[in-house]
């Protein structure tokens, strides 16, 4: 069975992006990119893989791409409505009114049963839910893994990694990799 992995970047304290969608605020070094370039290609967008040198890379890890309303609109405002052309793509909005692009499906409701049933789906590679805070507070009990790139920075507010009710689930730490500039990358699986 497929996974759903949360694979996000993330501000010491706990947020995703800025109050207004801005995520330019996390420092880079140059050995963190080029681990995730190596080992997450996939989740590099589409109109700029050609530039950084992964136009032929094969995705490695991801297959399908799961994404709420504020996930999908820089792309959208870019005048690309599909991000991630190399994947299966899902957009979750109760409040779009459609996507002019076959390649990507609009679902308005209940992520929870499409994750479901895209996870017995047969596929080559697990379920990459990338953003945002409320798609990912709603998709909680479905999550099987967490990858947080997480950044040596403050946001101060934002767009907390999981919004929505109080529901505590217990993860436990596999993996941590520490980079130059002091960021990490973790990855969690539920405990129990």
């Amino acid at each position: 069975m497929r996974k759903l992995v949360y694979y996000v970047a993330v501000s010491i304290d706990g947020f995703i992006a800025g109050p207004s969608g801005e995520f330019d605020f996390y420092p880079e070094a140059p050995d963190m990119v080029e681990y995730l370039r190596a080992e997450f290609p996939e989740t590099m967008p589409s109109h700029i893989r050609p530039a950084i040198g992964l136009a032929d890379t094969p995705n490695k890890r991801f297959d399908t791409v799961l994404m709420g309303l504020n996930s999908y609109r820089p792309g959208l405002e870019a005048g690309l409505t599909s991000p991630y052309a190399h994947l299966k793509q899902y957009v979750v909005s109760s409040s779009l009114p459609e996507i002019d692009d076959p390649a990507v499906t609009l679902v308005r409701s209940d992520p929870a049963a499409l994750v479901r049933s895209l996870k017995e789906q047969p596929g080559e590679g697990d379920l990459w839910l990338c953003g945002g805070g409320l798609l990912a507070g709603a998709l909680l009990p479905e999550i099987d893994e967490l990858v947080l790139k997480r950044y040596p920075v403050v946001a101060g507010g934002g767009v907390p990694a999981f919004a929505g009710g109080f529901r505590p689930r217990p993860f436990a730490p596999v993996e941590t990799l520490t980079f130059s500039h002091g960021g990490t990358v973790t990855t969690y699986r539920p405990v129990g």
